[in-house]
C-alpha cells in the first residue's frame, strides 16, 4: 500500500500554487474541475506523492476544523529554507529551527498562505 495524496481546501488557489510551486519547488502535476465546481490542482515532489489543493469560491476554509496538523517536506537546509520563507515570503514561524534527536533531523514548522502547518525536514547524517 502506498500514500497517493493528501487533499486540502484552500482559500486562494493562485497564492497557494505560488507558495508550493514557486517558493518550495514542487511541480504541478494535474488540474481539473470536479462535478461540484471545485478546482482541483495536484503538486508533487521528486518521489511522486502528491498534495491536492481544492478551491471553490463558496467554500469557507477553516484550517482548525478537521484536526489536520501538518505536511512534512524534505529540504536540503532547514535553517536557510526557514529564514528565506520567513524573511522573503512572509511565512509565520510556528517553531524551530531545532534538532529533533528522535527523528535524527533538523526541523522547523512554518505556515502556508492558509495557515496550514508545514514541517521542513533536513535529515541528519
Amino acid at each position: 500500500m502506498d500514500v497517493i495524496h493528501s487533499a486540502m481546501w484552500v482559500s486562494d488557489l493562485d497564492r497557494t500554487l505560488s507558495f508550493y510551486v514557486d517558493e518550495l519547488g514542487l511541480e504541478k502535476t494535474n488540474e481539473f474541475v470536479s462535478g461540484d465546481g471545485a478546482t482541483n490542482v495536484y503538486v508533487a515532489g521528486d518521489d511522486g506523492t502528491e498534495l491536492q489543493f481544492k478551491h471553490h469560491p463558496e467554500h469557507d476554509v477553516d484550517v482548525d476544523a478537521d484536526g489536520f496538523d501538518h505536511v512534512a517536506l524534505a529540504v536540503d537546509d532547514t535553517d536557510a529554507t526557514t529564514e528565506r520563507l520567513v524573511e522573503e515570503v512572509g511565512c509565520t514561524l510556528r517553531r524551530g529551527p531545532l534538532t529533533s534527536e528522535g527523528a535524527n533531523a533538523r526541523v522547523a514548522f512554518v505556515e502556508d498562505p492558509d495557515g496550514y502547518g508545514i514541517e521542513l525536514v533536513e535529515e541528519l547524517a
